[in-house]
């Protein structure tokens, strides 16, 4: 089916949103967490969340009364407005109370991907300077470095971590309990022009910068998301949270009716189509992907499989709260590359990259978007908030795209530089062996039977976060025997993107590949670290001192 009429206006140059419009809340006294809970009285003993590792499971009421608990006891933590409270730790059931519960206080939480090493967390620290941190035992041996009062999930009093006087340790099972609270939120005022969240992104350009996102930001991006789901006439749609809950990604969990991937795991749904036989895989309405385009082909292969199942891309990231664009199958005819329509609220032009000026439908330019969704800037960085938000409000993303007559958006390129390896934003790494794992048995637990299916395919299987190449060429002029140095991405038929460096050493230097690729291995993730390393004696300069990147990246593709 076509899509609605085409929300071009020739006169101010504009796309908006084909889909109904969506009447955002008034009242400026409106917390994120109470506007989430408002209804939950209404279905206070239906499932909100199930941790499938654990089977630990929490109705509406019952995370009410966790983010309550926790939130007060927060307070007598001293945590108050505008405190930053810093989460590294990976998905589980206590990350969103967690999250709503500093948020609630009108404080700041600040996420982490677990993956960042002692260095980088410490960047981010020093940039946000938190008050505590909740973390994980799994994660501590990083944490204690850090020397912050921690509170740390999954452990009791007799789980011994070693305390200091900066670093006092509070367990979050304990802080649950000893709350006496009876569900009732702490009575704090909290304006949605208030700051929710720092997330850290590499934005447009450039190394790592806090995203200052609003509790009107998510309200919106609440909003926006559901009514796009409500299309299958059905409120209890089901999201299996895949993705991370330390980006801006944090979904729900139990019997699957919508899953939200990276190109990657596509790929794996649609070669492993015995392997998916296998498997109960019916309650499964839509999978989505973003990050990347995905190919006709794999497209194609995934209707195959799951025929039963709406396979649509969409758009988005951190600085715009999440998704700004999803194909909706019911409404668009589906066409390979397309990300779908701008979602209810969000409006985009797209712009010039020579003249500046909004281009009509069919010509590439800069996306360009703005809605009640987008961010207030970067933390303690106007420069980059000044390049990236205009006086208008237009948010500058730094990626190439245009709209068709139809109003679906196509991202084609991206001006920015950043390397995207493994196609997704701040996904948590895993690996699970599955050589003794029977393959054969019906999957009572869809979280099981997925991972198995993904891991059958991948054998290991890693998302990561986009290399920032500025970031890692800072590392290497860093060493006494480089001079110069160049990162930029290379074609790879898993990830995507994976980095690598031409580099300069000084004169006499012994340097290595292998001596270059430990000494970045030591100070990153193992997501950033250097894929090759070739040695040459400049590194392409443009008049001006920039780094002419594109012109090495399109030398690299015309000999593939």
């Amino acid at each position: 089916m076509a899509a609605r009429a085409a929300t071009f206006n020739p006169k101010t140059q504009t796309y908006t949103s084909p889909r109904p419009p969506i009447h955002f809340p008034t009242n400026p006294n409106l917390s994120l967490t109470t506007f989430l809970f408002q209804n939950s009285s209404s279905s206070p003993h239906s499932l909100a969340l199930i941790d499938a590792d654990t089977g630990e499971t929490l109705t509406f009421h019952q995370l009410k009364l966790q983010v309550s608990k926790l939130a007060h006891s927060l307070l007598h933590l001293n945590v108050h407005k505008n405190d930053v409270v810093l989460i590294v730790a990976s998905n589980s059931i206590h990350f969103p109370v967690c999250f709503l519960a500093i948020v609630a206080l009108g404080a700041i939480a600040s996420t982490c991907n677990p993956l960042y090493t002692v260095s980088e967390l410490s960047k981010q620290v020093q940039d946000c300077n938190p008050k505590l941190v909740i973390t994980v035992p799994e994660l501590w041996h990083k944490i204690k470095e850090l020397n912050l009062p921690s509170i740390i999930i999954g452990s009791s009093k007799s789980t011994s971590f070693a305390e200091t006087p900066s670093s006092k340790i509070w367990h979050y099972s304990e802080l649950i309990e000893l709350s006496n609270v009876e569900c009732e939120l702490p009575d704090k005022t909290v304006k949605q022009s208030d700051t929710a969240a720092l997330l850290y992104s590499s934005g447009t350009t450039g190394t790592s910068k806090g995203v200052i996102l609003t509790h009107r930001n998510f309200i919106a991006a609440s909003l926006m998301v559901p009514a796009d789901q409500d299309r299958y006439g059905d409120p209890r749609n089901v999201f299996l949270c895949f993705l991370p809950m330390f980006h801006i990604f944090g979904l729900s969990v139990v019997t699957v009716t919508h899953l939200f991937v990276v190109p990657p795991v596509m790929i794996a749904l649609a070669k492993q189509s015995v392997v998916m036989k296998k498997y109960d895989l019916s309650s499964l309405r839509q999978v989505g992907s973003g990050a990347a385009p995905l190919g006709k082909d794999v497209m194609e292969e995934c209707t195959k499989n799951l025929p039963h199942v709406d396979i649509v891309q969409g758009y988005g990231m951190t600085e715009t709260c999440g998704i700004i664009s999803l194909e909706n199958p019911k409404e668009e005819s589906p066409l390979s590359g397309s990300t779908g329509t701008l979602v209810s609220g969000v409006e985009s032009q797209i712009v010039s990259i020579d003249t500046s000026k909004p281009l009509p439908p069919k010509q590439s330019g800069e996306i360009w978007l703005r809605g009640p969704n987008m961010m207030q800037g970067y933390f303690k960085n106007p420069e980059a908030t000044k390049l990236t938000i205009d006086g208008q409000g237009w948010v500058h993303t730094g990626d190439i795209g245009y709209f068709n007559e139809e109003g679906q958006l196509f991202v084609v390129d991206r001006i920015k530089e950043l390397i995207k390896c493994y196609g997704f934003q701040l996904l948590v790494s895993f690996r699970i062996a599955v050589d003794n794992e029977d393959l054969t048995v019906p999957a009572s637990d869809f979280w099981k039977a997925l991972h198995l299916l993904i891991l059958h395919f991948w054998g290991e299987y890693i998302c990561s976060s986009p290399v920032a190449p500025a970031e890692l060429e800072g590392l290497l002029i860093s060493h006494t025997e480089i001079l110069d140095a160049v990162v930029f991405p290379f074609p790879d038929a898993k990830a995507g993107e994976v980095p690598i460096a031409h580099v300069v050493r000084s004169p006499n230097s012994l340097l290595t590949e292998e001596d270059v690729q430990k000494f970045i291995a030591k100070q990153v993730a193992s997501f950033k670290r250097l894929w090759a390393v070739s040695f040459v004696n400049s590194v392409p300069r443009s008049a001006a001192g920039k780094i002419l990147r594109r012109e090495l990246i399109e030398k690299v593709r015309s000999k593939i």
